[in-house]
C-alpha cells in the first residue's frame, strides 16, 4: 500500500543558497515563492535563511534572523504549514513564535544543543539530519572506511543523535531523521545510502530525504566532457527518485520544484488506487 510522502518546498532566503542563491532574498519575493509552492503542491514551506552548500560560510544570527522571521510570519499567518531550516536556538525559537511548527536542523543539534530545548518545550516537529562538520569544511569529514561503510556509520550516528535528542526532553513521536545527502559525503556515499535506506528503519523514526538538484545528480547527468548537468537541468533526475523514494514508504522529500515531484506522485497514487480496484467482467 502506498503512503505518499509529504513534499517539503524549498524557500531559501540567502544570497548564495547552491541552487537559487538571491533569487528569493527579499521578503516579498521569498513570500510569492512559498505561494507558488503551495499552489504547486506542497504541503510543508521550508524555510532558510543559512546555505550549508559546501563551502558557504555561516551569516550572523541577526541576518538570518532577519531573513526567515518576516517570511515565516506573513506565509504561517495564510494558513501555511512552515518549517524553518536552521541549526540555532535563537532562529529555531523565533521562528516558533512566529508561526513555524517544524524546526528542520541540519545539524541534528550538534551545532547549537539549546536548540534541543526550544524544541522540547515547544512541542514541534524536529528534523535531524545526519551532519559532521559546518559546511566550509565538511568535505574533510566525508570518509567512511569502518565496517559497513557510509550506511552503517550513518545508522550508528543518527542513532547516537536520537538518543540524545530524547534525552534533553523531546519526544519521539516529534522526531523525523534525514540521512543528510550530500553533507560530508560524495557522490557513491549518496547512491549507497539511496540503495539501502532500509537500513535506517531500526531506528524507528520516519525519515526525510533531501536529494533535489544536489551535486551528484549533476555528475550523473555530466556531458561528455565530464561537465557537470547545470543546477536547474537536474529535476528530471530527481522526479525519479521521488517516485523511487516514495515506493521506499519515506515520510517527506524535500523538493526545489514541486510541481514535478507532486505530479509524480499523483500518477503512483493513481496506480495505487487501480490496484485495489476489482475490474467488474461483462457476463454473458
Amino acid at each position: 500500500m502506498l503512503t505518499t510522502p509529504v513534499l517539503m518546498g524549498v524557500v531559501n532566503v540567502t544570497p548564495d543558497s547552491f541552487s537559487d542563491g538571491g533569487r528569493w532574498l527579499a521578503p516579498d519575493a521569498a513570500i510569492a515563492h512559498g505561494r507558488d509552492l503551495l499552489a504547486d503542491g506542497a504541503d510543508i514551506l521550508d524555510i532558510g535563511g543559512e546555505s550549508t552548500r559546501p563551502g558557504a560560510t555561516r551569516p550572523l544570527v541577526e541576518e538570518e534572523l532577519g531573513r526567515v522571521v518576516p517570511v515565516i510570519t506573513a506565509l504561517a499567518q495564510e494558513g501555511a504549514t512552515v518549517s524553518v531550516d536552521t541549526m540555532r536556538a535563537e532562529v529555531a525559537a523565533a521562528a516558533v513564535a512566529a508561526g513555524a511548527t517544524v524546526v528542520n536542523d541540519v545539524s541534528g543539534g550538534l551545532a547549537d544543543p539549546r536548540i534541543l530545548g526550544v524544541v522540547a518545550e515547544a512541542g514541534v516537529r524536529y528534523v535531524a539530519m545526519h551532519w559532521r562538520a559546518h559546511a566550509d569544511h565538511m568535505r574533510d569529514f566525508a570518509v567512511y572506511d569502518g565496517p559497513g561503510g557510509v550506511v552503517a556509520a550513518v545508522r550508528d550516528e543518527l542513532a547516537a543523535r536520537l538518543d540524545a535528542i530524547l534525552a534533553s526532553g523531546v519526544a519521539a513521536e516529534q522526531v523525523v531523521l534525514d540521512p543528510g545527502l550530500g553533507f560530508a559525503k560524495r557522490p557513491i556515499h549518496n547512491w549507497r545510502l539511496l540503495r539501502d535506506l532500509g537500513a535506517l528503519s531500526v531506528l524507528g523514526r520516519p525519515l526525510l530525504v533531501g536529494a533535489s538538484r544536489k551535486s551528484f545528480l549533476g555528475q550523473l547527468l555530466a556531458d561528455r566532457r565530464g561537465t557537470p548537468r547545470p543546477v536547474g537541468e537536474r529535476e528530471h533526475a530527481n522526479t525519479a527518485l521521488t517516485v523511487l523514494l516514495a515506493q521506499q514508504g519515506v515520510w517527506g522529500l524535500r523538493v526545489h520544484d514541486v510541481r514535478a515531484a507532486r505530479d509524480a506522485l499523483r500518477v503512483l497514487e493513481r496506480l495505487a488506487e487501480d490496484a485495489t480496484t476489482t475490474e467488474e467482467v461483462p457476463t454473458t
